[in-house]
């Protein structure tokens, strides 16, 4: 590819998508240039070095994830929305992620996430502590839900589970429900249950203030694409 034909744009983007695949170790210079198919000093033209490269990626993550837009009918929904699409950020990125955090960036990372959080609350009626409270216990579900499901994916190969997990006595708590024996023998949603799980969170920290909904969704998950 001719010098003039490139782009930074196209610069960061290859090397996002190298990181995002192989993680930070496989971004090289000359690796870099090959995948764009133009030389090395043409990367040190558009990008700098390469940790002025790495910077620039740093910047980018940080600014993505501060085109998260909220949706739904009522504060409860959005606030949910703003979950959902958190996590999916962070589960598309971790190598960029990490990187973000590598560099002590990890607070301004969230912080667009955070003011759609409390533009929420405030549309809910909450305030102060409360509000803050909110904003916390979202932000550390999401942090802690994909660092489980991070650990899930790396661990070994697990056997099927046993569909009678525990011997079948009088006490046995599934003994009078074999749907719920099945259903935890199954695999897990991962998705379907951090929905549930921030639905319910954000229910009770709502509960009772002004503009908060307080039905129960059962329609069809909101597309957070």
């Amino acid at each position: 590819m001719a010098r003039t034909a490139l782009s930074r744009d196209q610069v960061l983007d290859t090397a996002a998508a190298l990181v995002k695949e192989h993680g930070p170790a496989a971004l090289t210079m000359r690796r870099l240039a090959a995948e764009l198919g133009t030389a090395v000093t043409s990367i040190y033209w558009h990008v700098g070095n390469r940790e002025s490269l790495l910077d620039a990626l740093v910047e980018r993550t940080v600014a993505d994830l501060g085109t998260l837009r909220p949706h739904g009918a009522d504060p409860a929904e959005r606030i949910v929305s703003v979950a959902r699409l958190l996590r999916r950020a962070l589960r598309d990125r971790p190598h960029l992620v990490a990187m973000v955090h590598e560099r002590g960036l990890t607070e301004q990372m969230f912080l667009p996430a955070q003011r759609a959080l409390i533009h929420e609350a405030h549309a809910a009626g909450l305030r102060g502590a409360r509000a803050a409270e909110l904003v916390h216990a979202v932000q550390f579900q999401v942090v802690g839900h994909v660092l489980v499901e991070r650990n899930r994916e790396r661990s070994p190969a697990q056997t099927p589970a046993d569909p009678e997990p525990w011997p079948p006595t009088p006490d046995t708590p599934t003994t009078e429900d074999p749907a719920l024996t099945h259903a935890l023998a199954a695999p897990v949603d991962t998705e379907r249950l951090f929905t549930t799980a921030v639905r319910a969170l954000v229910a009770g920290l709502l509960g009772g203030a002004t503009g908060a909904r307080t039905g129960t969704h059962t329609g069809p998950e909101p597309s957070t694409r």
